[in-house]
């Protein structure tokens, strides 16, 4: 019984700290990212904005109510910059930036 305790004791934890990495690729996805740069893209924002910070991001796809995959990149640099925090801005340029010229 202890064994299965502990085991979902660390399932939550590794779950837990998937979880911010997982809804970051999936957003970046569903504003037309493709999956390689959505990826790329998740896991240097992770490493570098707080959960405060990436919970804004995500509130950008509610912005006017517009579809995000129809978004251009102008609009959505637009819109992050709107966010008036030049921390989440420079992640997300240099993120795309760098994980565009990977791919």
């Amino acid at each position: 019984m202890k064994r299965i305790a502990l085991f979902g004791i660390a399932l939550l934890t590794l779950s837990a700290c998937a979880t911010p990495e997982t809804r970051v690729r999936t957003a970046l996805m569903n504003a037309g990212l493709s999956q390689p740069i959505a990826a790329c893209m998740a896991d240097r924002m992770v490493d570098r904005l707080s959960l405060i910070q990436l919970n804004k991001l995500n509130g950008l796809k509610k912005l006017r109510g517009q579809d995000m995959r129809k978004v251009t990149v102008e609009e959505f640099l637009r819109r992050t910059r709107a966010l008036q925090d030049p921390e989440i801005l420079g992640v997300t340029t240099s993120s795309g930036l760098i994980c565009a010229v990977k791919a």
